[in-house]
């Protein structure tokens, strides 16, 4: 369904994220569609009417608690506000050259006796010269639409009398209080990064939908299929992992290479162009992710064992970052089976021959048995903290005790109409991954 523009109590789904990334619970299916906001062309409050392509606007205390600090903060907004619960994205189309006037081609006669500055159309009718200057060439605009925010509370209660009595002084009992309070906050550390971590999970599972919907060109590299095809060998998955790791590490780094330079290009490829016609020329959203915008996340269980070998053949000063744009994944979804995942992702409507055309819908269930890593546009992906707020009630004067409020507001922006390749493995018996 549409997503919608009022809160969505995301409280469960949290638990669930937080659960499963601790090890509390197994792997389960993960639905991420009502929680992320995939991008919509149409909206509610109709379009301009020009381009039609835009909106209107007792004995010693030891105290076991230490910080923690979120995972996957990469993909968060630096940016954020109360106020953008909306948001809506502007492209433009790329347009092809137009046939010259300026001289007499093999297409057009322009410059004759008798020829006005408009088209000229012989005693058949056809048009033996361009049009005139004043022939108007609109920017062809895409406008999506991101909206809709989710939210979920944290309550820690202090007593001001009660549990004095438990210790012997006041700095014992000023342990205990600190000892509370960081693990309160560890608390809030997990569930943000669980919700990063469920924004990366329905990029993954978002971008492999496409691929296999055949909208996007080479968003997904199956690189069991990939080292077969080049090498012309039939090994599987946990053999290019455990007995051919070296040779197999080295192809991914130059494929990995290879994605990261053929994305700086400025393409149709790795994301999904949008494509439409218009008096019968064909136009597309056209891409590019320079060096200095793109974000590398790669599950470092796989190259442990040759992380000195492969970590600076990808991060070099003159092409990525190592300190700002990549961050190591040990585990996608569950600790308790690290490298794969299971997830319902919220997608777009791409088949223009479909009446919900342009819509958000929850997409199929997407499992994938090894992920390997993804680079992406800094804009494919994005996490919003709308609004994070602390508030304490007064002191309860019968039983002596405040409350301490966490409210959290936040949104999912995954744009697919932005760069990003997806690098999983799979046997090709498997039926994963076949994209290449």
């Amino acid at each position: 369904m549409a997503r919608v523009l009022t809160p969505q109590d995301a409280y469960s789904i949290m638990n669930l994220l937080v659960a499963q990334a601790t090890g509390q619970d197994t792997q389960s299916v993960v639905d991420s569609s009502s929680f992320v906001s995939a991008g919509e062309t149409v909206l509610a409050t109709g379009m301009e009417n020009v381009i039609n392509s835009l909106s209107i606007v007792l004995n010693r205390t030891l105290i076991a608690s230490r910080p923690y600090n979120a995972k996957l903060a990469l993909i968060q907004s630096e940016n954020d506000s109360v106020y953008s619960t909306r948001m809506r994205k502007i492209s433009f189309y790329s347009r092809m050259a137009l046939p010259s006037g300026a001289f007499n081609t093999d297409l057009f006669t322009n410059l004759a006796d008798g020829f006005t500055n408009g088209q000229n159309p012989d005693a058949l009718g056809d048009a033996q010269s361009n049009k005139s200057m004043w022939e108007q060439n609109q920017p062809m605009a895409l406008e999506l639409n991101f909206g809709g925010c989710s939210t979920w509370q944290d309550c820690i209660t202090m007593y001001e009398e009660q549990i004095q009595t438990a210790f012997r002084n006041e700095a014992e009992f000023a342990r205990f209080v600190s000892g509370f309070l960081t693990e309160h906050q560890n608390d809030i550390e997990l569930q943000k990064e669980a919700w990063n971590r469920m924004a990366l999970l329905n990029k993954i599972a978002s971008t492999y939908s496409y691929d296999q919907a055949g909208v996007t060109n080479g968003s997904v590299i199956n690189l069991t299929k990939a080292y077969n095809d080049k090498f012309g060998t039939a090994y599987t998955s946990d053999e290019l992992r455990s007995t051919y790791l070296k040779e197999f590490l080295a192809f991914f780094v130059s494929e990995f290479k290879l994605a990261s330079k053929f994305m700086a290009e400025k393409t149709a490829n790795y994301h999904w162009p949008v494509p439409k016609t218009v008096n019968s020329v064909d136009y597309e959203i056209l891409r590019h992710t320079p060096y200095d915008r793109q974000r590398v996340f790669l599950y470092s269980p796989l190259f442990t064992q040759a992380e000195a070998m492969v970590l600076p053949e990808i991060f070099r000063p003159e092409y990525l970052d190592l300190d700002t744009q990549y961050e190591e994944v040990t585990f996608w979804q569950s600790i308790d089976d690290r490298a794969s995942i299971n997830v319902t992702p919220a997608v777009i409507v791409t088949d223009s021959t479909d009446a919900a055309y342009g819509t958000q819908v929850k997409g199929d269930a997407v499992e994938l048995e090894y992920v390997v890593g993804m680079i992406m546009d800094t804009d494919a992906l994005v996490t919003s903290f709308n609004l994070d707020r602390v508030a304490t009630t007064p002191l309860e004067a019968r039983k002596l005790y405040r409350n301490t409020w966490n409210t959290f507001l936040k949104n999912i922006i995954d744009d697919p109409t932005e760069n990003c390749v997806l690098f999983i493995m799979a046997d090709e018996s498997d039926g994963e991954g076949e994209g290449d």
